[in-house]
């Protein structure tokens, strides 16, 4: 008796793990970071890095297991992949693998020829894990302050209020459905400063502002907000950005900016100019957190 869990075990992950040193291996991480990086001892990633493991072909030469590695392993190489996205990508690709017919179900049926016999499936159900979409939107919330950290010239973007890159899930009601960075971007001496790595529910302000657009019909997952200033704008048009602007002295900022999407559900800049004690500020609207934060890059 041979359970297909043995066989991930014994016959799929040996491989997988051994590929995936060698991919953070190549990417520059030393032997004591892959260990932790892969929740395995130094002595393992050696036993990986000098070919004591032995691979096997049917997994190593899978289109669908390399992809799996160059992904998780420029993840976790550049910390934009959390260890449980990382892990419940592996998962997946388990549960793919062991459908009828595929690797780990073929290996399996090879060891157990008995099953033949049946018709079995020894898949998991699949799903849309709610806990991987939530990481997925935390990387890639983490890829464009990546991105903000190396921009030159960014502080000089960012208000007096500071900055905030947030992303939410596809479905967003609330707060709670959006990331972002626990308290705010600032600029510190010229350089981003970025205190924390992002959670959801922890921004607000452009979170709230970001809802708001969705709910006047705009598509965006992610927003950024900078200070304002005429050029700015003027700039974000002339690329290409549809810019719609609201008055904070009419109505609380997410009802105006619901109000001034709807008018535009296709603007991409959205902002306003100030009033009594509001800082004017705009906020460039996106489909990821790292797109945002690319356009924010290139204002300078």
């Amino acid at each position: 008796m041979r359970f297909i869990e043995e066989v991930v075990v014994d016959e799929f992950l040996p491989t997988f793990r051994s590929m995936l040193a060698a991919d953070l291996r190549d990417r520059g991480l030393t032997q004591h970071e892959v260990a932790q990086a892969l929740g395995i001892s130094q002595s393992a990633v050696s036993k990986y890095a000098h070919g004591d493991i032995p691979r096997r072909a049917t997994f190593e030469e899978d289109e669908r297991v390399q992809e799996t590695v160059d992904r998780l392993g420029a993840g976790l190489a550049t910390d934009s992949m959390s260890t449980v996205q990382a892990l419940i990508e592996a998962e997946i690709l388990i549960r793919r693998l062991s459908r009828p017919g595929d690797r780990i179900a073929a290996l399996h049926e090879e060891l157990v020829p008995e099953l033949r016999e049946y018709d079995y499936d020894f898949r998991a159900e699949e799903y849309d894990s709610e806990v991987l979409t939530r990481e997925r939107v935390r990387s890639s919330v983490k890829r464009g302050l990546r991105i903000l950290e190396h921009a030159s010239g960014f502080a000089t973007l960012i208000p007096a209020v500071g900055s905030n890159l947030v992303e939410c899930l596809p479905d967003a009601d609330s707060v709670e459905d959006v990331a972002g960075v626990p308290g705010r971007i600032f600029d510190v001496k010229g350089r981003t400063e970025i205190p924390a790595e992002p959670e959801f529910g922890v921004s607000e302000h452009v979170a709230s502002v970001l809802l708001a657009a969705r709910a006047g019909g705009s598509t965006a997952r992610a927003a950024l907000n900078v200070g304002y200033d005429a050029s700015i704008v003027e700039t974000l048009e002339s690329t290409g950005h549809e810019a719609v602007a609201f008055d904070v002295d009419t109505e609380p900022a997410p009802e105006a900016v619901e109000r001034a999407v709807a008018s535009n559900p296709e603007a991409s800049v959205v902002y306003q100019t100030g009033g009594f004690g509001v800082e004017p500020i705009v906020y460039v609207l996106g489909e990821s957190a790292s797109e945002v934060a690319g356009i924010a890059r290139d204002l300078r």
